[in-house]
């Protein structure tokens, strides 16, 4: 248990049998009345946000998450199996929970794995990766007032939008957070 004066960015909470986790807080005192935390939640399964206001002093149930440091091994089936760097204990995790982090996925990459009570809840990957781009069209130049994009599929088989000089074969940072081109490798 916590009160609400603990609350910080990244602790999971178990709100009504759900694992919610905060990503943002703010803790407000009215000049009338008493004070309270406005926090916006992210459920950890689905990935759905909402807004929750708590009274100040509240207590607030957590869930121990543990996060582990794994290395993608290679996909299993419907499963995706990490290794633990530390132990070299194999857990495979669902698609279902790998989601969007696969787009930038590949074999032997470390990313940070969340469990709780023995299950993968979700993966966080390093906020920028190196990939190559697998195939793109030729850029063609053309009668544009400023630089354009064009699709590329990336060795994950995740099409992003990159700029017209990029040629297959090139290795290139890919946000992982929003799949936007940050720049050459």
């Amino acid at each position: 248990m916590a009160t609400t004066n603990d609350l910080k960015n990244g602790l999971v909470l178990k709100i009504d049998g759900n694992l919610w986790a905060v990503v943002d807080f703010q803790h407000v005192k009215p000049g009338k009345g008493g004070a309270f935390v406005r926090t916006k939640l992210k459920n950890v399964l689905t990935g759905k946000v909402v807004d929750r206001t708590f009274n100040a002093g509240v207590k607030v149930e957590t869930a121990s998450v543990d996060k582990r440091t794994m290395q993608y091994l290679y996909k299993d089936g419907e499963d995706w199996v990490f290794m633990d760097v530390q132990n070299y204990d194999q857990l495979p995790v669902s698609a279902a929970v790998v989601g969007e982090a696969s787009n930038y996925l590949l074999e032997n990459q470390e990313a940070i794995v969340a469990v709780h009570e023995g299950l993968p809840i979700y993966i966080e990957l390093p906020a920028n990766v190196e990939l190559t781009v697998e195939y793109t069209e030729p850029g063609l130049q053309g009668d544009r007032s400023s630089g354009g994009t064009k699709p590329a599929r990336l060795e994950t088989g995740a099409e992003i939008q990159v700029p017209l000089f990029l040629e297959n074969g090139e290795r290139i940072r890919v946000d992982t957070r929003d799949g936007s081109y940050l720049g050459r490798a």
